[in-house]
């Protein structure tokens, strides 16, 4: 399977946000019934009941297409399907300290376990260098998540990198950091 990774731009933006929903419905199996993580009243994964439709969350996230030196809205493709999506941010769209941020990364069911979420992300990593950050669920919920950057980070860095658990602006988070200058 011959799976790539493109920069989108406002022209093919919709399908990431076609994928979005799939997402956040997937992060809400990994928190249950955490505030946040469950739909509002209207069947929308978001925080407020102001989200009435799905285009009020895309709305949202034209964000990702606005500022195109700071936030990178990769498509990943698997043999010219959309399989996943990955959304990296860049200062000050993180933290002071860190010069790329996984912000969100998702893969589609049918292309999970065959290691293209790992070369995604991979080749997502070689394309900016410097000090990287990404958060996951610390909960037994996602073990799944948490066995996949564990892997995927330390394969990629040799084993340099940092591990933590520890508070984000998402809440208590596992922490992965490690930076690609001396690789």
């Amino acid at each position: 399977m011959n799976i790539e990774v493109k920069l989108t731009d406002k022209t093919n933006a919709y399908i990431i946000k076609n994928m979005y929903p799939l997402y956040l419905h997937d992060l809400s199996g990994h928190y249950g019934l955490v505030s946040g993580h469950t739909p509002n009243k209207h069947g929308i994964f978001e925080d407020s009941d102001h989200y009435v439709t799905l285009n009020d969350q895309y709305e949202v996230q034209n964000i990702w297409w606005e500022h195109p030196n700071a936030l990178f809205p990769y498509l990943i493709a698997a043999d010219n399907r959309p399989a996943g999506f990955a959304l990296i941010a860049a200062p000050p769209y993180c933290s002071p300290d860190v010069d790329y941020f996984v912000n969100d990364f998702f893969m589609l069911q049918p292309f999970r376990g065959h290691g293209h979420a790992q070369f995604a992300i991979t080749s997502i990593f070689q394309r900016f260098t410097g000090q990287w950050e990404l958060f996951t669920n610390p909960s037994e919920r996602n073990t799944v998540g948490q066995r996949f950057w564990r892997r995927t980070v330390s394969h990629y860095t040799n084993g340099n990198y940092e591990e933590r658990s520890g508070p984000t602006i998402d809440g208590e988070k596992l922490i992965f950091r490690f930076s690609n200058r001396s690789l």
